[in-house]
């Protein structure tokens, strides 16, 4: 059996772990979970350490289960937060629950027959038995005000520094987490719960009503919270989330998102977010060290990540994708782009919209780059710079001569022309 928690600590992947943690673990086959809130229908990049950690504690023989927190779900955690979140109803909260495990099941076996079956189990179906009376009573005695009290979460909230100040019910938050660990504990021998480092406070508590309800033995493991080398938040770019599902965000953009990021921050994340050995990654960075430019590390990082998430074949198309802005696509790349990919690629690029009437079979190129279109200021330029070869349609250089036609149209709609090496337009005929 691996060991896991010497994993996760070549990894960069522990903040605090509970004393005894590696030695259970390294003595038999434990059981260790995650919660995630179903506030979406979609994970994003975020929610990968935590899927990661699970992935790697199943690579090491123990069983993974995640926690999709229907409950809690409907409370709000205030761990990190100055604001309580929204409440969702019962009927979101499973669609996200359905949605959220098909990306899950990319990292996590679910299927196999061995004792370290992954297993997904939604709080809600436990907590909607209990009523409030029933609750305090059962659970919330064994815990003192006092001992919740003294978390920090929960004290910056009271204390006013927010301003927003704290609910009753997201002070009971607490209280539902550590009772999901002591749920699991009794149904499945959990014994161990793993989450980021702002979650110690509440893992506690559960190892803490374990030891007073139950008489038993828990741990702890967190991991620290991912930033960006200059202290940027992690995953979240202009336009927000970097989400797992293709809808919310292309293959394209995540491949990019990851294809981006700083040299600092590609030799931490290629540890965390994939399996490569240790052996492996090293062996990388001395190569990438030789030839920054070339960006080797952030390669590896993104091929794995977008194979993992969506696809070889969406891997492909974005590579592919990508080489259009460097010059190097062709015209059979381009007309293989899907309209989403396409429109991703070219996002930010001027745009011009023409009726599709205006593409007759006598439309010359110099009326539709400065007549119908105004991606040249006068008809004598677009002469000229064609003339040069400087003028390429949908990656094929164009003359005076050519005329625009609608059997151009890429998706049925659009033209991309370039002017010269690094200017582009996208011209969308309605």
């Amino acid at each position: 059996m691996k060991n896991f928690v010497e994993e996760l600590r070549w990894r960069g992947m522990i903040h605090d772990v509970m004393p005894g943690t590696e030695d259970l673990l390294l003595k038999e086959v434990v059981t260790a979970y995650v919660g995630i809130d179903p506030t979406a229908d979609s994970l994003h990049i975020g929610h990968l350490v935590g899927i990661m950690m699970l992935r790697h504690l199943q690579s090491c023989g123990h069983r993974p289960v995640v926690l999709v927190g229907g409950a809690t779900g409907m409370i709000g955690d205030p761990s990190g937060k100055s604001q309580e979140r929204n409440l969702l109803d019962e009927p979101t909260l499973r669609h996200n629950q359905e949605s959220i495990k098909k990306q899950i099941a990319k990292f996590l076996d679910f299927e196999t027959k061995a004792e370290n079956q992954a297993l997904m189990v939604n709080n809600y179906d436990w907590m909607r038995e209990f009523s409030f009376l029933g609750f305090i009573r059962d659970v919330g005695k064994h815990i003192t005000v006092n001992y919740m009290m003294a978390k920090d979460s929960v004290k910056k909230r009271i204390s006013g520094d927010t301003g927003e100040g704290m609910s009753f019910t997201e002070f009971t938050y607490q209280l539902v987490q550590g009772y999901d660990y002591l749920h699991l504990y009794k149904e499945y021998n959990c014994k161990l719960q793993m989450g980021g480092s702002d979650q110690w406070g509440n893992i506690t508590t559960g190892t803490e009503m374990i030891r007073r309800i139950a008489g038993g033995e828990a741990y702890a493991l967190t991991c620290p919270l991912i930033t960006k080398a200059d202290g940027g938040k992690f995953g979240k770019t202009e336009k927000g989330n970097i989400w797992l599902d293709p809808e919310r965000t292309s293959p394209y953009q995540f491949y990019q998102f990851w294809i981006n990021v700083s040299d600092a921050d590609a030799s931490r994340y290629i540890r965390i977010f994939t399996l490569r050995s240790k052996s492996e990654i090293e062996q990388l960075e001395a190569e990438h060290a030789l030839a920054p430019h070339t960006r080797i590390l952030q390669k590896a990082l993104a091929n794995d990540l977008t194979i993992n998430v969506h696809s070889e074949a969406d891997l492909q198309s974005a590579i592919e994708a990508s080489e259009i802005l460097f010059g190097k696509g062709t015209t059979e790349t381009l007309r293989k782009l899907d309209e989403k990919t396409l429109l991703s690629v070219f996002d930010g690029v001027p745009q011009f919209e023409i009726e599709k009437e205006s593409l007759n079979n006598d439309l010359n190129a110099s009326d539709f780059l400065a007549g119908i279109t105004a991606i040249f200021p006068s008809k004598g330029e677009a002469r000229r710079t064609m003339k040069e070869g400087g003028v390429m349609f949908n990656r094929e250089k164009i003359t005076e001569e050519t005329l625009i036609t609608q059997s151009m149209l890429l998706n049925d709609r659009y033209i991309l022309v370039q002017r010269g090496k690094k200017n582009y337009y996208l011209v969308i005929v309605k």
